[in-house]
């Protein structure tokens, strides 16, 4: 592990109110007394206790005040890091920043890479690899199931359970090596009838956490809902309302969106990520027709389909697209909305669909009329469970890879059982799902994995 004292600004980029500035290393206290200098004369750094605030300037070389700033002192092991940690924290002027950060540069710190304080904590154990994921997960966390499944993994709920069937297995795996010193006296050590009662369990127990996935990928990355229908038809007004934004351009034209348009909100704690396409008409524009093309591209990556028929112009051209588009949104969740209705004089008895899964609503875009109800439609249309603050749901591809592996394994040791297989072969399975348990908690891990996934950190985290 680097051994170099490391200094960044911990705060988001910009001007705000304060600004917080990281140190971490064998020198971080020596490094931060050369630039910091208390009110009080009897105070110093070197003297403070850990988990202790000193009031004092920063300053230059040339004597001169950069600030007046707060400063906390983390003594090791008992900081996030694991090592002595100092944090700064000054009036939030970029330039201040910058000139703190000028200074501990100057005198012996070096510049921290992204994720590095979080890839120290690992390594000094404070945490697991798993738990370390879960910081950058809670900094982007932008709902409130986000934010708690994060929180359960930070809390090591996750940790716990995968650390408990790895020292199982390893137990086994043990066990089995040791019949294969002594195998020609036929002496037997592990109980296979107890090594299936565990595979078994093992093997349900990570089955419904891949199962998560699906559920916990939505939460954490938003849940596409594509908006779909016909030119003019009111999409693009529609996606603006959502956000509560101008975000696409809206106008009579037909054919103005001719790219697929995409940003995300939170609605009733959820995140939603709603994609605006080209409207859909015969057209011999090329550009346009690879806007629909696009259009029914999105259609494939959404889990809701959000159709906009325009009450006034449209509903029996609908008609028509309706069993080309049930087709398309096999394994996918279809929602009507009527659009236009402040304009038209029929709209009680709309409805085109003769389907019970298919949810239809009449909707004035412009008008924001029955947007709470289209709202709650979604919500209950998305049927993410409510997540319980001890529950475990896999958001991560990393770990959903790797428990998909180890799921294998597992799968290959119960047929092994079942078939009585050799001792060697057993134990190679049981190694393989150790293995892939490991990944996930760093227990097995290489320089390459951890530079990847340190790097999506921010600098100062």
């Amino acid at each position: 592990m680097n051994q170099s004292t490391i200094c960044a600004i911990s705060t988001a980029a910009g001007i705000g109110g304060i600004a917080v500035i990281r140190v971490s290393g064998d020198r971080a206290i020596q490094n931060a007394s050369k630039i910091f200098c208390t009110f009080n004369e009897n105070k110093n750094l070197f003297d403070a206790e850990s988990h202790t605030v000193i009031f004092g300037k920063i300053k230059n070389g040339k004597n001169e005040i950069i600030d007046e700033a707060l400063v906390s002192i983390f003594r090791a092991p008992h900081s996030y890091t694991g090592e002595d940690t100092v944090e700064i924290s000054c009036h939030g002027s970029a330039y201040i920043q910058q000139q703190i950060l000028k200074l501990l540069i100057e005198n012996g710190c070096v510049l921290a890479q992204a994720g590095e304080f979080t890839q120290r904590a690992f390594l000094n154990g404070k945490m697991d690899l798993s738990q370390a994921e879960a910081v950058a997960d809670l900094i982007s966390s932008e709902s409130q199931a986000a934010h708690r499944i994060a929180m359960n993994q930070m809390r090591g709920f996750f940790l716990n359970e995968l650390q408990n069937i790895r020292q199982k297995l390893v137990e086994f795996a043990s066990l089995i090596e040791l019949e294969l010193d002594f195998n020609e006296e036929d002496v037997e050590f592990a109980d296979r009838n107890e090594l299936g009662k565990l595979a078994f369990n093992i093997e349900e127990y990570i089955s419904k956490l891949c199962k998560s996935f699906d559920v916990g990928n939505a939460i954490k990355n938003g849940i596409p809902v594509a908006i779909v229908g016909e030119t003019n038809a009111g999409k693009s007004t529609l996606l603006n309302v959502l956000l509560n934004e101008e975000r696409a351009i809206v106008s009579e034209i037909h054919g103005t969106t001719r790219d697929a348009i995409e940003d995300a909100t939170n609605i009733g704690g959820l995140m939603f990520r709603f994609i605006d396409t080209a409207g859909i008409r015969d057209t011999k524009d090329k550009i346009e027709n690879m806007g629909i093309e696009r259009t029914y591209s999105k259609i494939e990556q959404a889990s809701i389909v959000l159709w906009i028929i325009d009450v006034s112009q449209s509903v029996e051209n609908a008609r028509k697209m309706l069993p080309e588009m049930i087709e398309r949104c096999k394994n996918k969740k279809l929602i009507i909305a009527y659009n236009k209705i402040d304009i038209s004089k029929s709209t009680a008895n709309i409805s085109i669909a003769d389907n019970d899964e298919i949810k239809q609503i009449n909707i004035s875009a412009k008008e924001k009329l029955n947007m709470e109800l289209l709202q709650n439609i979604l919500l209950e249309t998305a049927q993410i469970p409510e997540t319980g603050s001890n529950d475990i749901i896999v958001t991560n591809m990393r770990h959903f890879e790797a428990l998909q592996n180890a799921h294998s394994a597992i799968v290959r040791i119960q047929n092994g059982l079942k078939q009585n297989i050799s001792h060697d072969l057993l134990a190679q399975d049981i190694r393989d799902c150790i293995f892939h348990i490991g990944t996930i908690t760093g227990s097995i891990t290489t320089d390459e994995i951890l530079r990847n996934i340190f790097s999506k950190f921010c600098v100062g985290k």
